[in-house]
């Protein structure tokens, strides 16, 4: 039995390092991350971690797929990956000064069995002005995450308050990870 990592995302494998957990191989999947017209948040997460297990290939049907989808929301809209500098300023424009939600969803396969989970955690912006916002789009820190910012680099100088998992606003909660691997079979904790 091998484990599969469906994600490109360096975040994802550093926290599963915190487990101890090694993939034997990283196969980011190739799917259309576009939001169904109407989708809320939530289902969307959902929806993104399961398709990106499904379309990932595995060598043999013992091996695992752990795959997992980050979304930043603020009411019922998504905030992706900005396309570009402007779309990130709008989004911090929209996230100043107010709370918004953080969903990350997590689906491991094997064989014909899927696990799911979803970890929702709220994060509060402070006010931003146009000086520090022009800033932070001058790290390109923003660039490739979703709702632009990371909360482990440069933009945690504005988040004053979060509730909930820290490592699933990363990218990966470490708690529900483990409990869908040990579902699925895969030694956790093992001594040599």
């Amino acid at each position: 039995m091998k484990l599969v990592l469906g994600s490109g995302s360096p975040r994802r494998l550093e926290l599963l390092g915190v487990l101890g957990i090694q993939p034997d191989a990283i196969r980011p999947p190739d799917i259309d991350e576009t939001p169904i017209k109407g989708e809320r948040p939530r289902p969307y997460c959902a929806r993104m971690a399961l398709e990106k297990a499904q379309a990932v290939q595995v060598d043999d049907p013992d091996d695992i797929v752990l795959s997992a989808d980050t979304t930043v929301a603020v009411g019922r809209r998504i905030l992706g990956k900005p396309a570009d500098a402007e779309e990130a300023r709008a989004f911090f424009a929209l996230l100043s000064g107010r709370r918004h939600r953080v969903v990350t969803a997590l689906a491991v396969k094997r064989g014909d069995k899927t696990w799911q989970r979803d970890v929702e955690s709220a994060v509060r912006v402070k006010a931003l002005s146009a000086e520090e916002i022009d800033a932070y789009i001058a790290t390109e820190d923003w660039r490739g995450k979703a709702g632009g910012y990371a909360i482990q680099g440069p933009f945690a100088a504005f988040i004053p308050w979060v509730q909930g998992s820290h490592s699933a606003i990363v990218g990966l909660p470490l708690h529900e990870t483990a409990m869908l691997l040990g579902a699925a079979g895969y030694p956790l904790w093992n001594t040599p």
